[in-house]
């Protein structure tokens, strides 16, 4: 399988014959929020095939053993951009011995560049990282392994516009070889609709890859979708596979309240 699929049904037999022609050394933009919306059956695939040398764009990197951090365990990743990869120690170890290269991106600025990708736009000015490393440069994209800078970010074009003295950086747009997201329903012509915060980035990530693959729990036959629930046309999407919604899910940090004792007022020592 090469290219996008011609027609409109766009449905595949599965997620290996959906990822089979993703060589190593390509750029991916991925779905999710946290470990919301995570294409995990997509990854899993693409852990199977092999592929490595990966560029990725995505809000984080997964947890160790989930999302993303399943490729980055093995190892299959060589440079990540993201906005957040707090939870994620193997992702902390990699980066600091000089083994995976990042660029940490504002994750407004992030979302904005994926959108602008797959919109057909070069490049757009924020005020978001003005005076910082974001715009002035000099941020670690990659260590040398002995505590050494191998790689820094490089300075921006910072602009004035009309009477105002606001500072604007200069952001280029972002678009990939592919997208992987994860969606809660979608038809046969590739019309998706997301759930909750999992459409935070997942549109934008797909309207930035120049294949989307999409997995859908709920797969249904087009005009099943009202038109205006429709959170991203088909025409950014060029391959499905139906998960089912069975599909494993996780939480990435699980919060509970310990009940108060009994007759001890808001759990405090009586």
């Amino acid at each position: 399988m090469t290219g996008a699929r011609t027609g409109f049904d766009k449905v595949v037999a599965s997620a290996a014959e959906a990822v089979a022609d993703i060589p190593d050394g390509a750029s991916l933009a991925v779905g999710g929020f946290g470990l919301c919306g995570n294409p995990i059956a997509l990854i899993e695939a693409l852990l199977a095939q092999g592929t490595t040398g990966l560029s990725v764009v995505s809000n984080n990197c997964g947890v160790d053993d989930w999302g993303l951090g399943v490729l980055l365990n093995a190892q299959r990743i060589a440079k990540m951009t993201s906005s957040y990869v707090g939870e994620n120690k193997e992702f902390e170890r990699q980066f600091l011995s000089g083994e995976l290269e990042l660029e940490l991106t504002p994750q407004g600025t992030l979302a904005e560049k994926l959108r602008a990708g797959g919109a057909g736009i070069a490049a757009f000015f924020t005020r978001t990282g003005v005076g910082t490393q974001v715009a002035d440069g000099g941020l670690p994209r990659k260590y040398d392994g002995a505590g050494g800078v191998a790689i820094a970010s490089p300075a921006k074009e910072v602009r004035t516009f009309g009477d105002s003295d606001a500072e604007y950086v200069l952001e280029e747009a972002i678009s990939t070889d592919f997208a992987l997201v994860h969606a809660l329903r979608g038809d046969r012509h590739g019309n998706l609709v997301f759930n909750r915060s999992a459409r935070n980035f997942s549109p934008l990530a797909a309207m930035a890859g120049r294949v989307c693959i999409a997995q859908v729990e709920e797969l249904v036959e087009p005009g099943e979708i009202d038109p205006d629930s429709v959170h991203l046309p088909g025409v950014y999407v060029h391959r499905l596979v139906h998960v089912g919604t069975d599909i494993e899910k996780r939480i990435e940090r699980r919060t509970v309240t310990e009940p108060a004792s009994s007759g001890t007022p808001s759990g405090k020592e009586g």
